[in-house]
């Protein structure tokens, strides 16, 4: 802002006004698309995140009652107590997993489990985008197994 010679301002110019919107007009046009590219990537992200937590609940549960829950009882297992197969010892009052349900995986399908799974105790698993097993590339399957 300039001052007058009573150090009172004055204002921005019309000019200055123009060129600070022509700088946000560059920064948009270059910062837009780079952000647009990544909303595959924050979902995948989101995936491999949840897939950690229910394997957090999943230690809890095996802690309480000596096993993961079977197949059949599923993931559902974490949030009420399960009444089929083998019952666990101890069930945590409340459930494993916050807010008391199964997330589904971003793409608003249901994760796969499976115990005793195929590369160890158990398999946890989102199909990604195309909601089937395999895929490649954007459409490559999350697993438990491979997360770091």
């Amino acid at each position: 802002m300039k001052k007058d010679g009573f150090g009172h301002s004055r204002g921005f110019t019309f000019i200055e006004l123009m060129v600070v919107m022509v700088i946000l007009g560059i920064l948009a046009t270059l910062v837009v698309p780079r952000i647009m590219g990544r909303p595959e990537e924050a979902r995948r992200l989101k995936a491999k995140v949840q897939i950690g937590s229910i394997e957090t609940a999943l230690q809890l549960y095996k802690l309480d009652s000596g096993y993961y829950p079977t197949t059949e009882q599923g993931l559902e297992a974490l949030v009420e107590a399960p009444m089929v197969g083998r019952l666990p010892i101890s069930w945590r009052e409340g459930g494993y997993l916050e807010k008391g349900r199964v997330p589904k995986d971003p793409w608003k399908n249901e994760y796969i489990y499976l115990s005793p799974g195929v590369q160890g105790d158990y398999d946890l698993s989102s199909y990604g985008p195309d909601g089937e097993p395999g895929g490649e590339g954007k459409d490559a399957d999350i697993n438990s197994w491979e997360l770091e």
